[in-house]
């Protein structure tokens, strides 16, 4: 009785948290109609503080690299992807002197390790 109760004991200790890691990755809006895990992924509120807050780091990086004195106007799309960390793949609208101009910024962040890096910052297409 004692061994069963033992083997129970551990079979849940191992099977619970499979479940639980697989029902958080089942945080889906439908049937079969969730995110695919590593794939890109739409940001719903674009003016979110935090999206801002990436796009801001973005331009003053490229600025820091460029020589170039952009200034954000507004975040026009962006995406996230789940990695060891989070993407963040935003179109910006900056201000380049008296020209309107839209780049695409790549920015990986890790925020448990206050880390960010800008990975890309082109010419939107």
């Amino acid at each position: 009785m004692m061994c069963s109760r033992s083997l129970l004991s551990l079979l849940l200790g191992l099977l619970l948290p499979l479940e639980l890691a697989a029902s958080a990755a089942r945080t889906v809006p439908g049937p079969g109609t969730g995110p695919l895990v590593g794939g890109w992924q739409p940001i719903e509120d674009l003016k979110d503080p935090h999206v801002r807050e990436i796009a801001e780091f973005a331009v003053t990086e490229y600025n820091k690299q460029s020589k170039l004195d952009l200034k954000l106007k507004s975040v026009v799309k962006g995406e996230t992807q789940v990695v060891a960390g989070t993407n963040y793949r935003l179109v910006v609208s900056v201000q380049n002197k008296a020209v309107a101009e839209k780049y695409e910024a790549l920015v990986w962040e890790r925020p448990w390790l206050h880390f960010r890096n800008l990975t890309s910052f082109k010419p939107a297409v």
